[in-house]
């Protein structure tokens, strides 16, 4: 298999990107991985170095490598506003298939990862717009500006010019491991822990009552990584979104004394008061550092870890947000995510890598 399908992952040191290079390379798959830093994506990703802003620089480096048959996109770039966001993302993107084409490489098949902000719109924006649940795939965009559409748009046209098919895939708050990824709730919750363990600050859950009532769904990266994979080598998948939930909704005051419990912690009683991690969070750097030498942690900078301002978000976020699975269920995606085994199995492997501590209850 691996000689017939050659698959570039851009974005391959990301929480996403990682995951799906890890799926690809245990299915067979020869990866080449594009980042900035591409040596830190998995163990057997060909790593490619390039900055997607740079067009002809990206031209060069993929007419060096074999006919690539299939591109996972799975990088994002944040910005000041949405406008330039959808900008600098899209052209992104161009700059990506662009770069295949006047390398002649000959897709079958483009698979863009992308959110269920499709249906919130951007972080300001949440709460501007409330979609009914079950998110469904043939929801109207909204009418404001969203990089996501752009990102279609440019899929779109270029599928139509090329002659490549595709498929989007629309997960929720993503859990799984990574270092250095841009948003990284499981690794922030699980910092965040070890952080109360070793100082004896109580692990409060920080955000609003609504989040720690409501109905919740997450998206295992594991998870998303197999639909990915499912929809490139399927068929009947061809030209379709799909949204990639776990597949289970749980509330936060059921899981967090799950989290705590395996950091040896005790849930305190939630007093219904929003915080903010980030602010609480501010002044832990230092104490980080002293943790990963006692610990022999093998990345000393908390800000490669945790990104507090994106749980703070999550926790603060009024609207339910569950996703409905029937399309890729009909389709044959039928896999499954027990999301406390997503936590649980994200900590036991940060603890396994050194990336956290094992403390032992």
């Amino acid at each position: 298999m691996s000689k017939e399908r050659c698959a570039l992952v851009v974005g391959a040191t990301g929480i996403v990107g990682g995951n799906i290079c890890e799926r690809l390379l245990a299915d067979g798959w020869t990866v080449y991985g594009l980042a900035r830093r591409p040596e830190r994506a998995p163990k057997g990703t060909l790593p490619i170095a390039a900055d997607l802003n740079d067009r002809e620089g990206i031209a060069g480096s993929l007419a060096g490598i074999p006919a690539v048959t299939h591109l996972f996109q799975a990088s994002w770039t944040p910005a000041d506003t949405e406008e330039e966001a959808c900008e600098i993302n899209a052209r992104q993107l161009s700059n990506v298939l662009d770069g295949l084409k006047a390398a002649s490489h000959q897709l079958t098949r483009v698979a863009l990862v992308t959110g269920v902000k499709h249906y919130l719109g951007p972080f300001k924006d949440f709460g501007r717009y409330l979609p009914e649940t079950p998110f469904l795939e043939d929801t109207p965009r909204l009418p404001i500006p969203n990089f996501y559409y752009d990102q279609e748009d440019v899929l779109f046209e270029a599928a139509a010019r090329d002659g490549f098919s595709w498929s989007v895939h629309r997960p929720n708050t993503v859990v799984g491991f990574a270092v250095g990824a841009l948003m990284n709730q499981g690794v922030t919750l699980a910092c965040y822990a070890a952080i109360c363990r070793e100082t004896g600050r109580p692990f409060v859950f920080t955000g609003i009552p609504e989040q720690w009532e409501m109905l919740t769904e997450i998206s295992d990266a594991r998870l998303v990584a197999r639909q990915v994979a499912w929809a490139a080598t399927t068929p009947a998948a061809r030209n379709q979104a799909y949204n990639t939930g776990n597949g289970d909704v749980f509330r936060w005051k059921h899981m967090w004394p799950t989290l705590a419990d395996h950091f040896g912690l005790e849930a305190p009683v939630y007093d219904g008061s929003q915080q903010s991690l980030e602010q609480m969070m501010a002044d832990a750097g230092p104490t980080w550092r002293e943790m990963a030498a006692k610990y022999d942690l093998v990345e000393p900078d908390l800000s490669r870890l945790a990104t507090w301002w994106h749980a703070d978000a999550d926790f603060g976020r009024k609207v339910e947000c569950i996703s409905d699975m029937t399309r890729s269920r009909k389709a044959g995606f039928l896999n499954y995510q027990f999301s406390t085994d997503t936590y649980l199995d994200l900590f036991r492997r940060l603890q396994a890598e050194r990336i956290i501590p094992h403390f032992g209850k």
